[in-house]
């Protein structure tokens, strides 16, 4: 499988980033998590951010050359191959409270989609997701798979505050707000479990590539 070509650019003073061509795809987004695995260590580099389709290398300012960070960065993407794009994922089950207080945007996602309530969350819990990357908050986990049927724009009004374990839709995204925070995603339900312990060994419940599927607990009504 040929990959696709990257563009390169700079993002601020130090720092370079590669992006890959849209749409973003299981296959690219495990690339670049090997990408970054591959310059981790790598000399003068202060962090590594891989993103939905792109990644970012932030250098320390006074190690900074432009021509070597490019360089390496086109190395390090032109070294990797296909062998372990199929590397197996970890499997995580998220358990659901659906509808009534848990998810007050069920019935107007069953209304902009068509659908009925029991409709929306038999596809969501059907579907299977994948963890593309972490970002917005601590332990906050984009994930790639929602069905087309269930896209639904984000509220026109954000909330002040979206209680945590909060499982909402946010266009063609889903996701579960893993602290307290304002947020402007349609809730459709809640889990019981805690998605960020900032004293665990492993703070985050889900890491990138992860699979997860959603398995309803309850279907309350309004």
């Amino acid at each position: 499988m040929s990959q696709a070509a990257p563009h390169y650019y700079s993002l601020g003073e130090s720092a370079v980033a590669l992006a890959l061509p849209a749409p973003a795809t299981l296959a690219q987004q495990r690339r670049i998590w090997r990408l970054a695995a591959s310059l981790a260590g790598a000399p003068g580099v202060l962090d590594i951010i891989p993103g939905m389709n792109n990644l970012t290398v932030s250098y320390h300012p006074l190690d900074f050359d432009p021509d070597h960070a490019f360089d390496c960065l086109r190395q390090h993407w032109v070294a990797l191959s296909a062998a372990d794009d199929d590397a197996p994922a970890r499997q995580v089950d998220i358990p659901v409270c659906y509808g009534g207080e848990a998810g007050p945007d069920l019935a107007e996602v069953a209304r902009h989609t068509g659908l009925t309530p029991a409709e929306v969350v038999k596809q969501h819990c059907a579907a299977e997701y994948q963890v593309f990357f972490m970002g917005f908050q601590p332990g906050f986990a984009y994930l790639g798979g929602l069905p087309e049927a269930l896209a639904t724009p984000r509220r026109a009004q954000p909330r002040t505050r979206v209680p945590a374990g909060s499982v909402g839709i946010g266009g063609s995204q889903t996701g579960v707000y893993p602290a307290c925070s304002p947020g402007g995603w349609q809730l459709i339900g809640h889990t019981r479990l805690k998605l960020f312990d900032p004293v665990a060994t492993q703070p985050t419940l889900l890491q990138p590539g992860d699979r997860v599927r959603f398995v309803c607990e309850e279907l309350r009504h309004a």
